[in-house]
């Protein structure tokens, strides 16, 4: 069964995410960890560029061993799994956690078997869900299947965040808006897409603000409930 997916994220005012840019300075930025913690997924999931940044190490060596395309789990007794779409196998952890949660890496058959190797000798697991481009909906199937995920924190960046709101998985959006502004050219959105995406639309059908929450300091978390057109996962 798909997992219940939960798209949780922090912006200003204007819809960007990197609270350094905002003005005022520091406007709620302690808040994100705290909703993570209550919404208590069983897995979250971050892109390939979000996590770049919680890396540690370099490109793997390269290798004469070959690999199977199947998945290969280290560990399958956490409490929560760290997820990483990372199509093309460029990210070279050095870490097999992520804030103490074990990291689970999406792959493509494309990705190189040096890259395999690599993963598996840090101990980091990895599934493949597709040939030469992600298929969300099986990423969560395969979670759901080989991990026992039942409930998903979708957070960011904001190209995941758009895919998977396009590919109709997200049931439920957290948004933490703090009272600050960006405005200007360039910042990272909440939810962006792809050149190649930039015309798809989101095939929601409907939003209902579920709650409004005021946090303090005039930092607000909404959430609202996603109603999907039928079928729109399956496509």
């Amino acid at each position: 069964m798909k997992p219940y997916v939960v798209c949780l994220m922090h912006s200003s005012l204007d819809g960007r995410t990197h609270p350094s840019r905002w003005r005022p300075k520091g406007a709620g930025t302690d808040w994100f960890e705290k909703i993570h913690d209550e919404l208590a997924g069983d897995a979250w999931v971050i892109g390939r560029v979000t996590g770049s940044e919680f890396a540690k190490g370099g490109p793997y060596a390269a290798t004469d061993a070959t690999f199977p395309r199947e998945n290969w789990f280290a560990r399958r007794d956490a409490k929560t799994y760290g997820v990483v779409l990372d199509a093309a196998g460029k990210i070279g952890w050095g870490r097999t956690e992520i804030g103490g949660d074990p990291i689970v890496v999406v792959l493509t058959e494309n990705v190189p078997d040096s890259h395999l190797a690599g993963l598996r000798s840090e101990g980091v697991s990895y599934i493949f869900a597709g040939k030469s481009e992600i298929d969300l909906a099986l990423t969560l199937d395969i979670l759901s299947r080989e991990l026992g995920v039942k409930r998903l924190l979708v957070e960011g960046g904001g190209v995941a965040n758009g895919a998977f709101l396009r590919a109709g998985l997200i049931d439920e959006f957290n948004l933490i808006l703090s009272p600050a502004i960006d405005g200007a050219k360039g910042a990272p959105f909440v939810f962006d897409s792809t050149e190649a995406d930039s015309d798809r639309r989101a095939p929601i059908a409907a939003m209902t603000l579920e709650s409004t929450r005021e946090l303090g300091g005039g930092v607000l978390l909404l959430r609202y409930l996603i109603q999907n057109e039928p079928q729109a996962a399956s496509r």
